[in-house]
């Protein structure tokens, strides 16, 4: 998987970054509207944190916490693990299966730029096979003279 992070997988998005005082509810409406299963947590351009379903399960619902008193401040995941824009759908795969995670947000030189998940990361494999696969038959077919005609 050489495809890099940005632009190979995901291309210009709208980034979803919220401050730490946003309440789960709020989040979690946010994260339904947009159909996101995450958000980062953060100011400007810097992320402090991140916020997912998983959090959500986890640290809010099951423990029987008030999303409306719960700001994500007390329940997102602190200094997540990042990825480079440059680095290839393969090093953020092989990230996401080490650390159990689906979501890696992209920050360049420290500033964020935007957020892969495991489905970006699928869609891009899938293109690549795909574009395999129709070299190997145009190869076949016919551009080195082996094709049936």
């Amino acid at each position: 998987m050489k495809a890099k992070i940005i632009p190979d997988v995901i291309g210009k998005q709208d980034l979803v970054l919220v401050s730490g005082d946003t309440t789960v509810r709020e989040a979690a409406k946010l994260m339904a509207s947009r159909k996101i299963g995450a958000v980062m947590v953060g100011e400007g351009q810097t992320i402090d944190g991140i916020f997912t379903e998983r959090d959500l399960a986890t640290k809010v619902v099951a423990p029987g916490r008030d999303p409306e008193k719960v700001r994500l401040s007390e329940v997102m995941t602190n200094k997540p693990d990042t990825i480079r824009p440059d680095e290839t759908a393969g090093d953020a795969l092989e990230r996401m299966s080490r650390g159990n995670y689906r979501h890696l947000p992209v920050v360049d030189q420290g500033k964020l730029v935007g957020m892969v998940s495991v489905r970006d990361i699928y869609a891009a494999v899938l293109n690549e096979l795909k574009d395999e696969l129709h070299d190997r038959e145009a190869f076949i077919q016919g551009s080195a003279g082996y094709g049936l005609n």
